[in-house]
């Protein structure tokens, strides 16, 4: 897939109008095989304030980067390359499954009545639901999602939305939408709290002690993401990693930063 993406010809099929930067349906053909995929040009990227360094194209791919290293394989194949408008983050496309009438918000996200999150589901915070009403959003207690967590803990994502979950039909479970991440600063905002100051399971302090190994410095994940991120970027990445495994435990809000992204959905 990779190949694919990064050597096949692009063709683009149109824009995905409700993103907030440029982002292009594309097809990609290459050896007889073609697949349909996102194209996001550095180009169509709005600048950020607190984003000066790098753009949003090279923090998606190095995004998949450390998610293969996990072997979750929690982010779509995504590669950076040049394009009809110039370089950008390519990534294949997955086609997730759409939310019934009676869950709206998909089988991962839930708004309940009153203040216990019920059986299967973690609380997260309480919402605004209109007419002075509040609810109890939630999310369910699942093992992807809570690999995909300790993921945005590594990547410091600063913007995990219930829209950027995809759930595909063959069970897996994607995130997408990795471009305001590895800040080296504390941007941590998510809809996936629910397991905060909880101990890691110890599939995640397996999969954390190798991706720490996989940081030290000259090591080929190392060297790919330091053409990606900054210095102090990549320096701060290490320092996450090492911060999961002294404390063992999944992270809480900090206090000094919005805990959750806006809109959440």
């Amino acid at each position: 897939m990779e190949e694919l993406l990064a050597k096949g010809e692009l063709t683009v099929i149109g824009r995905i109008r409700e993103a907030s930067n440029a982002v292009l349906l594309c097809s990609v053909t290459y050896g007889g095989v073609s697949a349909d995929c996102v194209y996001k040009p550095v180009k169509g990227e709005r600048p950020l304030w607190d984003f000066p360094d790098g753009n949003l194209a090279r923090r998606e791919v190095a995004a998949y980067l450390i998610s293969e290293a996990t072997g979750w394989g929690l982010v779509p194949a995504t590669v950076l390359r040049d394009g009809p408008y110039g370089e950008g983050m390519v990534q294949r496309w997955i086609d997730a499954d759409q939310p019934d009438e009676d869950a709206p918000l998909g089988a991962l996200l839930g708004l309940v009545d009153g203040e216990e999150a019920g059986e299967g589901w973690k609380a997260v915070a309480l919402a605004e639901v209109g007419e002075g009403r509040t609810a109890l959003l939630v999310h369910a207690d699942d093992p992807r999602l809570r690999r995909l967590a300790v993921l945005d803990a590594v990547i410091n994502n600063g913007d995990r939305k219930g829209g950027h979950l995809l759930p595909a039909p063959d069970g897996r479970l994607y995130g997408i939408d990795h471009g305001v991440t590895f800040h080296a600063e504390d941007k941590l905002r998510t809809l996936l709290w629910g397991w905060a100051g909880e101990p890691l399971t110890d599939e995640a302090r397996e999969v954390l002690a190798a991706l720490s190994d996989a940081l030290t410095e000259g090591a080929p994940l190392a060297t790919r993401l330091a053409e990606l991120i900054t210095p102090v970027e990549l320096a701060a990445v290490r320092d996450r990693v090492e911060h999961l495994l002294r404390t063992g435990t999944h992270p809480q809000p900090s206090g000094q930063w919005p805990a959750i992204p806006w809109p959440p959905v």
